[in-house]
């Protein structure tokens, strides 16, 4: 696992994705639960055996906490997420020393201990520790937040990507009720407990420009300056 100290302040884009290019995710199961362990992860104070803690009551209740959890202490605030049957993006904002490492340290090992005892499998499910990307402007959390929520969104539009261009409205509509992704959030139509829209708020001044700005992201088909493609991570 990295070790790498970004500190408190510091946003940074995540990537990980399965050893070899295979699935992470087989099923809905499994991707609700990836939810799940970004909501209830994200905490200091989580008990080691959060998972019994955790009804489909408390799910269905935008992931409500446990109330005898105590108060809780995020180890970062997570600004955008999509999960890929084989990958995963996450745009983070460290709040705790080392907590970007030591929650993704959690979602990482769960993912790994949960697939091998679902799945009989064995050995490392990532193809290695979690790439990462510190991100030190607002323009570039702009960029990274459609070219997380909207991109790899369209990239799972039945189609394809290219089909999701030439059918933007039909995609973007497809994108927001695509529950695996923060896509939903920017677009106006969900308030998730997962994601810190104080933060997300301050990117986009409303769900029209967040919109706007998908919109001529798509329509150049990310033919970006260096500068911009730089802060990606290649999948």
């Amino acid at each position: 696992m990295r070790n790498e100290q970004f500190g408190p302040g510091t946003f940074v884009h995540i990537v990980n994705r399965g050893a070899h290019k295979v699935d992470i995710v087989r099923t809905d199961a499994d991707r609700w639960r990836f939810l799940k362990l970004l909501r209830y992860l994200n905490d200091a104070n989580a008990p080691r055996n959060w998972e019994r803690d955790i009804s489909p009551t408390h799910v269905r209740n935008n992931f409500a906490r446990p109330e005898h959890w105590g108060e809780a202490q995020p180890y970062v605030s997570i600004l955008s997420h999509c999960l890929r049957d084989n990958h995963f993006h996450i745009l983070l904002l460290e709040q705790l020393e080392g907590g970007i490492s030591k929650f993704m340290q959690r979602v990482s090992r769960s993912m790994a201990a949960n697939f091998n005892a679902k799945y009989k499998g064995s050995g490392a499910l990532f193809q290695g520790p979690y790439r990462a990307r510190v991100v030190d402007n607002d323009q570039h959390l702009q960029y990274l937040s459609v070219y997380i929520n909207i991109k790899n969104a369209f990239e799972a539009y039945p189609g394809g990507f290219e089909s999701a261009l030439n059918n933007f409205n039909d995609a973007y509509a497809w994108a927001i009720r695509y529950p695996f992704s923060s896509t939903a959030d920017f677009a106006g139509e969900r308030k998730s407990s997962i994601i810190d829209h104080a933060i997300c708020q301050s990117l986009f001044a409303s769900p029209s420009d967040f919109r706007v700005a998908a919109e001529e992201l798509m329509g150049s088909r990310l033919d970006i300056t260096d500068e911009f493609r730089n802060l990606t991570i290649d999948e």
